[in-house]
């Protein structure tokens, strides 16, 4: 794995290991995931312990040691969310994806994760992909909404 981009990024931030959450981020940005490589690199540009490097990576779930596709889908599964149709909606991401929680797309196109709470009671149930919220969500809205994906998907490949 080529590291320069690594190197880059622990430069924009002088070496300084006070922002190494920073530097974790911009690395988990560039590669969609921090890969152990980088870890490594991180720690030793800095001078510290890789153990401190790795303990925070593993402390925030933010970041991910595993290669996450190129969109993040977040479904709440937070008791409002539960109790306005959470299961129906994991059944329908899990068919359209052929993934479960924790897993990424054969192709790296998405990668799904349950959590606790996205925060956005009132719009229960909830799913997120990137940074954008859908809420009110039902089996019929998750099938349009990865149908949305696919296409810019397919008109970014065709340059339309």
């Amino acid at each position: 794995m080529a590291l320069k981009k690594v190197d880059k990024i622990i430069d924009k931030y002088q070496r300084d290991d006070s922002r190494l959450v920073m530097i974790l981020q911009d690395v988990q940005e560039e590669y969609n995931f921090v890969p152990t490589a980088a870890l490594e690199q991180v720690a030793e540009r800095l001078q510290i312990p890789l153990s401190r490097v790795y303990n925070i990576v593993t402390f925030y779930s933010s970041f991910s040691l595993e290669e996450r596709g190129k969109h993040l889908v977040i479904l709440c599964n937070g008791t409002t969310c539960h109790l306005r149709g959470f299961d129906n909606l994991r059944d329908e991401i899990d068919r359209q994806l052929g993934i479960r929680a924790g897993q990424t797309t054969k192709d790296k196109m998405f990668t799904l994760e349950v959590v606790a709470c996205l925060g956005a009671c009132a719009l229960a149930p909830v799913m997120a992909i990137d940074e954008k919220c859908y809420g009110n969500m039902t089996p019929e809205k998750v099938r349009t909404v990865f149908e949305s994906y696919r296409k810019m998907k397919k008109t970014k490949k065709s340059g339309k």
